[in-house]
């Protein structure tokens, strides 16, 4: 399932939104000039690939609190932990 969501990530005519953000000119300044120093053609998608970022690691980590929170119940449930290790070994091998 993440390989599916990744790959759709990557694909570079996926539909764009039009957002309206707010921001401190000097903060727009500074993304405008680092911006081609690290090898964007502008400051948006700079902030497309620091909001981009983010997001993963963000996303991660609710998801690896998911699964600890699975776990956990397993395990209060009686479930052994090799049985939940192996569970989690095959479905991390998909």
């Amino acid at each position: 399932m993440k390989i599916e969501k990744l790959k759709q990530r990557l694909d570079r005519d996926r539909k764009m939104t039009a957002v309206t953000l707010r921001m401190p000119q000097d903060v727009i300044d500074d993304l405008k000039r680092i911006a081609p120093l690290l090898g964007y053609s502008g400051y948006q998608p700079l902030i497309r690939a620091y909001v981009g970022q983010c997001l993963r690691d963000d996303m991660e980590r609710v998801d690896a609190d998911t699964i600890e929170n699975l776990v956990s119940g397993l395990k209060r449930r009686g479930v052994s932990t090799a049985v939940i290790e192996e569970a989690l070994a095959e479905a991390t091998h998909k």
